[in-house]
């Protein structure tokens, strides 16, 4: 569960986003819409508790796991490792998970021999592994072809199916957000606020 009552934050003295409330219940998928710049990033880095200078309350209960928009793997250490390592994930359960993402075989190699889609998808099983509480993800599918964005959202989706895993999603692409969301809403405004949209029909 997360339940967010901000007031502000700021960089710099400037604040990017402003008051909002945000409430995503356990087994929900709210989807993130918004321009480029808009405040997404920032919003999710705070649901994460990578950033804790805000105005205002967070409470997130459970495990988090975030997808970030770019990979961030350790280069020194194997792919394999990449997945054990920040989730103590086993090392069957990590490439179980590489295999369900399309990396089977790719376990030991090194980050620099791998692709930005590869990489992106080491990322994905990495949040995976850990059978979240609570998924953030940000553009988790850009850069992939159509036909592996389409196999990793039935992923995902069984995922959260499995878990009942509190989900943000921010995507420009609104196919994606469609695929997963149960409601949606937009990131808009300077300092940005949170617009809702819609829930979606029988949610």
């Amino acid at each position: 569960m997360i339940r967010l009552e901000l007031t502000e934050k700021s960089f710099s003295g400037i604040p990017v986003l402003g008051p909002m409330k945000l409430d995503v219940a356990r087994g929900e998928v709210l989807g993130l819409s918004g321009a480029s710049g808009a405040g997404k990033t920032t919003l999710l880095r705070l649901l994460a508790g990578l950033d804790h200078r805000f105005e205002g309350s967070l409470k997130v209960e459970g495990r988090r796991a975030m997808v970030f928009q770019n990979p961030t793997l350790m280069p020194w250490r194997r792919v394999i490792d990449n997945v054990t390592l920040p989730t103590s994930a086993t090392e069957t359960q990590a490439r179980a998970m590489l295999d369900r993402v399309g990396l089977a075989g790719l376990e030991d190699h090194w980050p620099g021999q791998i692709s930005v889609g590869q990489a992106r998808r080491v990322g994905l099983a990495r949040a995976f592994v850990m059978r979240p509480d609570v998924l953030l993800m940000d553009e988790p599918f850009a850069s992939l072809d159509d036909a592996r964005v389409e196999g990793l959202l039935e992923l995902t989706a069984g995922l959260i199916a499995e878990t009942h895993a509190a989900v943000v999603i921010a995507s420009h692409a609104a196919g994606e957000l469609d695929a997963l969301a149960t409601r949606f809403a937009r990131v808009e405004g300077r300092p940005a606020r949170l617009v809702q949209e819609r829930v979606r029909a029988g949610s």
